[in-house]
């Protein structure tokens, strides 16, 4: 703990790794800031990074292990683990049990877990979720430069004249690194080019948008590896002395003429010659990609294709150059590292390479080593569901949302004979399958570190306490390999011996024949562990500790040392729209939300900007399927549905259709995404297409909507469709249902749990020819809970009338509160659009209509909103630009 009370610690969410400074308060929640020393964002935080403290607590906390239904102690559960999976082993093989991990573990974890299951074991069964989100990326690294080498720094955002963001909403999934990028933009004038089918906030600093149509990025880059032959800007040098493959790679790229790439992309000839254009005259420039790349049956090709151009002008490696991989979850990196994905060992090596298996055996001195590659996410649930994996421990991660086909996956839970789960919450959608449930520690409990998306290791620390039974992952791990007679490998005193450990294997017959090498560390102390600064790896034993790029000079780590041309040869997505399926789907995420919400959904000022899962669609299809925004949608693809609130993006394609990923089944009542997306998966990596699945739209019939408020969780199981989230004072949600109740007042009491409850009095207003039941809950004067139902969505200013929950409500202001207005000199915010600050959109409007603001900046002097994390900015600017057509109107 540092001055002040104060510890350094890193944030849990993006790859970004921005440097957090933490004080726990007596409540549980805690005090953050940026720490303006960390090197990844000195200083500032995004709308998630700023609101951690808000999601700590032991609410809703897994407090103790569980055996079924029941509580036991850590030696009971761990005992049945490793019998179980002890006799699974000998009766079934050890390719009978897996591993599935997370990008939310420690690098120390993943070290243990993998070192367990390839090294004393003996399978390769061990996959992780960053198999999602970045596979793709680890596979075209590893074909263009024999490792899985990230070449560049965040630096060189700021040092390059033209950045290309390619499948990356980065404004929203990365804002610390879009801050940066934009303040590199107005110091430096650099250019911006955006590859993106939807208009994305990220496009609020974009130069030019090229709104690709989904899977049409390898043909975009071909031609532009064609144009850079055609237009001699081929580093003949750079070629000739440190690659290999370019002949082959350039006839692949010419196979497509310019009108064949239009076609393909749909884009225009001019829009393509200016992207081309300006990538063939800026020397500077850092193509930034992310999963609009990677979650693709083409991803792997798609990486290539745009390492191809960078290999052949020999921009890479170099200030203000190359192609960046951005990752997804805090240590997707260091999972990369430890050997977590079940094609890899430990310290990046290979699998496949018998030298390599003998360093790491030797190394952990274990009886066997996995030889052959482990079952890949996709494929690993589908052999649970096969019955073929008979024993799956779980940790950190939600795979029954997350995964594609994700009824599927959750049907394969509940017929695997044993499944455990490690996790902090007591209930998910993947925990509701364990056979075994077991506490882990949560950010700010456990103790560790982390590697971004620049290969910079920094710290997890310990500042808050933990529920007393929770455990770090590692230590369950490592107390089950005991069980299985392996103590003496797993027998370290803490996380710092591991990383002693881990670092020394990086340096084990290395001498810089592999690109990760930490082993100055290898001798790395408790103290010294506890102090750790964060550091860029490679950082091997006697070099003194620098920032590194790789590659600007060659040095590739392929048997000839040269960086290999891939060619690439255009696919389509993997699946077509048709009459029966004539949209296309892409997922993804929002600006305030984490993955299954696990984290996010329990700040409530997170939940406001939106609060509800839906479906953005171009206006002109809505007008087409006689749909508008508010109209609660059926999402259908052939592997399942979804129901989701329709919003009109004119940022979308025609014919495509963007929905977010975080809802689960505690959150909403049909909104798992990824029960739409088929398990198919890119044939190198083994990421799944997440972006381009066919699905069909039609409005969902319901007879009433409704909206619901109150200071405890509501009854909503037996209502037909919800969507919750908490508020400052409870909860809020969106209801509907299929026909209309026999009794509107006892639907009320029974959505607010007040059916038995004689000390609440129930305010209530109806108009049954327009269909409109008002409810309020009073205990003494305090407003306890509210319902609005109608025909319609329900008209209610929604931000007020959750300010109003948990107050006293005088008896003049009842009937105003059914009304669901303020009035008088009462200001309502409106829908909000800053989360950082909490800033409503009625208030923004004011500073533009009232106020003169015709600039982001304007607004935010006059009303904070966007002078925090900046995500806010795009939705500012369009609400200037709505009040200016307004008034020229």
């Amino acid at each position: 703990m540092g001055e002040g009370g104060w510890t350094r610690t890193t944030c849990p969410y993006c790859g970004v790794g921005c440097g957090v400074l933490a004080r726990a308060r007596g409540d549980g929640s805690a005090e953050i800031k940026g720490d303006p020393e960390h090197p990844a964002n000195f200083g500032r935080l995004c709308s998630k990074g700023s609101a951690l403290g808000e999601t700590m607590g032991f609410d809703g906390r897994l407090v103790t292990p569980m055996i079924g239904g029941r509580r036991c102690d850590w030696d009971e559960a761990l005992d049945l683990v490793a019998a179980r999976f002890q006799e699974t082993i000998a009766a079934h093989g050890p390719d009978s049990v897996a591993l599935y991990v997370s990008g939310q573990i420690l690098t120390e974890d993943y070290y243990v877990a993998n070192k367990l299951m390839k090294g004393f074991v003996g399978s390769a069964n061990i996959d992780t979720n960053s198999r999602l989100c970045m596979a793709s990326s680890v596979a075209g690294h590893k074909r263009a430069f024999g490792s899985d080498t990230v070449p560049g720094t965040y630096e060189d955002l700021e040092l390059a004249d033209l950045v290309v963001l390619v499948g990356s909403n980065l404004a929203w999934c990365h804002p610390v690194l879009f801050q940066r990028l934009s303040a590199a933009r107005e110091r430096n004038g650099t250019r911006v080019i955006v590859i993106d089918p939807r208009r994305t906030a990220t496009c609020e600093i974009a130069d030019l948008h090229l709104a690709i149509a989904p899977g049409g990025d390898v043909a975009l880059f071909n031609g532009l590896l064609a144009h850079l032959a055609d237009a001699g800007r081929i580093d003949t040098t750079y070629v000739a002395a440190h690659t290999s493959g370019l002949g082959e790679a350039l006839a692949t790229a010419r196979a497509l003429d310019r009108d064949a790439v239009c076609e393909i992309t749909g884009l225009t000839s001019e829009a393509i010659g200016a992207f081309y254009a300006a990538v063939a005259g800026t020397e500077k420039t850092v193509t930034v990609y992310s999963q609009g790349v990677n979650q693709s049956s083409a991803g792997t090709d798609k990486v290539n294709a745009i390492i191809n151009c960078h290999l052949a002008t020999g921009r890479i490696g170099r200030p203000g150059m190359g192609p960046f991989s951005v990752t997804g979850q805090p240590n997707a990196m260091g999972g990369r590292e430890a050997g977590g994905l079940a094609n890899m060992l430990a310290a990046h090596m290979e699998l496949a390479d018998p030298a390599h298996r003998r360093i790491v055996q030797s190394f952990w001195t274990s009886p066997t080593i996995a030889s052959a590659p482990g079952l890949k996410a996709v494929d690993l649930f589908e052999a649970v569901g096969a019955g073929r994996i008979k024993a799956l421990w779980i940790m950190a991660t939600n795979p029954a949302d997350s995964l594609p086909d994700a009824d599927a996956v959750r049907d394969a839970l509940e017929i695997c004979p044993f499944v455990v789960v490690s996790d902090v919450v007591a209930d998910n959608d993947t925990m509701r399958h364990a056979h075994v449930r077991l506490p882990a520690l949560a950010w700010g409990e456990k103790d560790g570190t982390v590697t971004n998306s620049e290969r910079r290791i920094s710290r997890q620390r310990t500042f808050a306490t933990a529920p007393p039974l929770a455990r770090a992952d590692w230590w369950q791990i490592g107390e089950v390999a005991k069980r299985l007679g392996f103590g003496a490998a797993f027998a370290w005193d803490g996380p710092a011996a591991i990383f002693r450990e881990y670092a020394a294997l990086t340096g084990c017959e290395n001498g810089g024949a592999r690109d990760l090498d930490i082993s100055a560390y290898a001798q790395l102390d408790a103290e010294g562990y506890a102090a750790l600064a964060p550091f860029q790896w490679p950082q091997p034993a006697g070099v003194p500790p620098q920032e590194t790029r790789f590659f600007a000079d060659g040095g590739y780590f392929t048997p000839d040392a040269r960086g290999r041309f891939v060619a690439t040869p255009f696919r389509a997505t993997a699946q077509t729209v048709s009459e029966a399926w004539p949209f296309l789907l892409n997922t993804g995420r929002l600006r305030d939300q984490w993955h299954t919400m696990t984290r996010t959904a329990r700040a409530p000022r997170l939940m406001l900007h939106a609060p509800e899962p839906c479906l953005d669609m171009h206006p002109a299809d809505a007008a087409r399927l006689g749909i508008a925004s508010g109209d609660l949608v059926e999402v259908e693809s052939a592997n399942g549905t979804v129901v989701l609130r329709l919003v009109e993006q004119p940022g979308q394609r025609p014919g495509e259709v963007f929905a977010p990923i975080h809802w689960t089944d505690q959150l909403a009542s049909q909104a798992r995404v990824d029960t739409l997306v088929a398990p198919i998966c890119d044939p190198v990596s083994g990421q799944p297409e997440s972006k381009a699945t066919p699905v069909a739209v039609r409005r969902c019939a319901v007879a009433w909507h409704g909206f619901a408020l109150n200071t405890t969780e509501l009854a909503l199981a037996e209502h037909g469709y919800f969507a919750v989230a908490r508020t400052a004072g409870g909860y809020r949600c969106e209801l509907a249902g299929k026909m209309d109740p026999d009794n509107w007042e006892a639907l009320a009491r029974a959505v607010l749990g007040l059916a038995d409850d004689a000390g609440v009095e129930m305010l209530a207003y109806h108009d049954t020819a327009t269909g409109q039941h008002r409810f309020a809950a009073f205990r003494g004067d305090v407003l306890v809970g509210a319902l609005f139902a109608a025909r319609e969505p329900v008209g209610v200013s929604r931000t007020w009338a959750a300010e109003q929950l948990g107050r006293a409500i005088a008896a003049g202001e009842r009937l105003r509160l059914l009304a669901g207005r303020p009035g008088g000199e009462v200001k309502d915010r409106g829908p909000i659009v800053c989360a950082c600050f909490e800033v409503g959109r009625n208030e923004i409007v004011e500073a533009i209509v009232a106020g003169g603001c015709r600039t982001a900046a304007a607004v935010g002097e006059v009303a904070r909103a966007g002078t925090n994390c900046g995500s806010c900015r795009a939705e500012i600017g369009r609400l200037i630009d709505a009040a200016e057509l307004q008034k020229t109107g």
